[in-house]
């Protein structure tokens, strides 16, 4: 397994540049590079090599349920996490369990999903923040026997916040709902098993802490999950021999792949496979303690700086984000990128999100360049 300085060695990118954007991209590692170079090559030498090219997106699509502790045939592949968040509603029937549980703290365009589905009979319940952290009790009180669906983000977009996930999910399946864990701001620095979650889906895409690019994301659907009806949203790759070439007739597996709709993004699959190969050389626990321990670092020296936080205090409510409050972050990114300072602003907020490739000294750059930035007025 590589230790975080051996991990950080496959980002060349990172000796001029302080990357910390993880939660919206992930830096450039040599692995991705290289991968990204072969799809080009597969262009050249072959033209359109699709028996080459569906090897690929079979090894993303094993690699990922590797990582979550999946079968591969409960893994579907799919553009992104919101088209999977799509799959997952067109297949219920809301008229007899109408209510969606939510909260603010889901990302939009998950969030989006959910209440486009209000056509259809759906009704969406959410569950509020308290100063920035969601309470499994709150969660508790918002879920009933009306409820169909139980939404609840593995980690939060917003300030890295982690969310009481497995007692949701427990309070959830004792209710007779069944639950979408989103983990895009979570896989790959934070250990996911899909079995001790017990949820019935789980959702992540490669472009941030999965290293690989925007276009390919990936569906967990529980094995042996009954729909209420086949997925709305379909294709040539959901079904059961997608090289039969029959218009006249549709069928849909009885595995994940039912889920699937048109031609992969291929680029983006080797993005995947090089991402997660990548992250298959690390032990995901060491990752866990490695930002834990970062998060801290950055936590204490932003308010000893003087900073105004609104990611939790308490290190295990902390995911891979510490959060900067700011009037106008995006002039702050701004500031810092003219420094090679890789951030991530969304709202009033300044994220600053860390990697297994992060360092005390990325941490160091980007507390002295905020103070800077305050000197100077902003």
């Amino acid at each position: 397994m590589l230790t975080s300085e051996e991990f950080r060695r496959r980002f060349p990118a990172l000796r001029e540049l302080t990357h910390l954007a993880s939660c919206s991209q992930g830096a450039l590692s040599d692995t991705l590079s290289a991968a990204l170079l072969e799809f080009q090559h597969t262009l050249v030498q072959y033209g359109a090599p699709w028996d080459r090219w569906m090897v690929v997106v079979d090894r993303a699509r094993t690699l990922f349920a590797e990582l979550v502790n999946a079968d591969v045939d409960e893994i579907a592949v799919l553009p992104s996490v919101s088209s999977a968040a799509f799959q997952v509603a067109s297949t219920r029937d809301w008229r007899t369990r109408p209510t969606i549980v939510s909260t603010d703290m889901e990302f939009p365009s998950v969030a989006h999903v959910w209440l486009a589905q209000e056509v259809n009979g759906a009704k969406v319940r959410y569950v509020d923040e308290h100063d920035g952290v969601v309470h499994a009790e709150d969660y508790t009180a918002a879920i009933d026997e009306t409820c169909g669906l139980v939404s609840v983000p593995l980690i939060s977009y917003r300030n890295g916040v982690r969310l009481p996930t497995g007692d949701v999910i427990e309070n959830a399946r004792a209710a007779g709902a069944l639950t979408f864990v989103d983990a895009y701001q979570g896989a790959g620095v934070e250990p996911i098993d899909v079995r001790e979650l017990d949820c019935d889906f789980l959702a992540a895409g490669a472009l941030k802490y999965l290293l690989g690019i925007p276009g390919i994301a990936f569906l967990y659907v529980r094995g042996g999950l009954v729909d209420d009806r086949d997925p709305q949203a379909t294709g040539w790759f959901g079904r059961r021999n997608p090289f039969g070439f029959d218009p006249r007739h549709i069928d849909y597996p009885s595995d994940a792949k039912r889920f699937e709709a048109g031609t992969p993004a291929i680029p983006a699959a080797y993005g995947a496979v090089a991402g997660l190969r990548l992250l298959g050389e690390v032990d995901q626990q060491a990752v866990r303690r490695h930002i834990s321990e970062l998060g801290q670092y950055a936590h204490d020296s932003l308010v000893a700086a003087g900073e105004r936080l609104w990611s939790p205090a308490d290190p295990a409510l902390r995911g891979p984000q510490v959060v900067v409050v700011d009037a106008d972050p995006n002039a702050l990114a701004g500031f810092l990128g003219s420094r090679r300072i890789a951030t991530s602003p969304r709202g009033d907020l300044l994220r600053v999100a860390l990697h297994y490739y992060s360092t005390a000294e990325d941490v160091d750059a980007v507390v002295a360049a905020i103070r800077k930035y305050r000197r100077s007025g902003g």
